[in-house]
């Protein structure tokens, strides 16, 4: 955490891509997965193998109804928060919490490589196979060396701080994606994901249809 009183300077950019009349149904403020959302990216201790397991096996169960819970027009942001995020296309991006991947499509398409990790293998099994390697793995203990990915894109996906920072490189950007914005139920605004990573962060921030996203980079030393 920043732990300075000061906040992130997140820039805001108009939204480029106007959400039509008629939200989705799903509000998602008030589900318990909010909850864990906060608890998580202020405490990691927080996620017990317990939560893991119970987390897990939901997901499992949810995979083969996953198609129908989601529309992919949610995810058609992606690109806008990839390009006006200067996000560069010669990048490694990991991609946690990949789903049955309705983002990797748009990830995959814009990285030179984009590695797919979820901790449900039901999830993965889904997924198409020729878009990205698939690997199976908890996002609080990534399989990754330090220092080793370009981009770390969040798409739903609880934020586990500390194993963000240490697998992004120095130079490195979190990419962070609410496909329905505040009504996701896995949601944080950009300044509270920024205020989680250790460490000083800034970035930018907009709006996509019903989403919200934000690209946020470690502060450089002296600026």
């Amino acid at each position: 955490m920043r732990g300075d009183g000061e906040e992130a300077a997140i820039r805001h950019l108009p939204a480029m891509i106007a959400a039509p009349e008629g939200l989705p149904d799903l509000d998602g403020s008030d589900h318990p997965v909010r909850e864990v959302t906060r608890l998580v990216a202020g405490d990691e201790a927080s996620w017990t193998p317990a939560t893991a397991a119970e987390i897990t096996e939901r997901f499992d169960e949810l995979a083969p109804d996953w198609e129908n819970r989601l529309r992919p027009e949610e995810f058609v942001g992606l690109p806008d928060a990839c390009e006006r995020g200067l996000l560069d296309p010669s990048a490694l991006c990991l991609e946690v919490g990949s789903g049955t991947g309705f983002g990797t499509v748009h990830l995959a398409s814009h990285f030179r490589t984009t590695i797919a990790l979820d901790i449900s293998a039901g999830m993965l099994a889904l997924a198409p196979p020729d878009l990205a390697p698939r690997v199976r793995a908890d996002g609080a203990s990534l399989p990754l060396p330090d220092d080793s990915v370009d981009v770390v894109a969040l798409i739903n996906m609880l934020l586990f701080p500390s194993e963000v920072d240490r697998v992004l490189r120095p130079d490195g950007a979190v990419l962070w994606f609410n496909t329905l914005g505040e009504r996701t139920p896995i949601h944080l605004p950009a300044e509270e994901v920024a205020a989680a990573l250790p460490g000083r962060w800034n970035g930018t921030a907009s709006e996509a249809l019903w989403a919200t996203w934000c690209v946020l980079r470690r502060e450089r030393a002296g600026g």
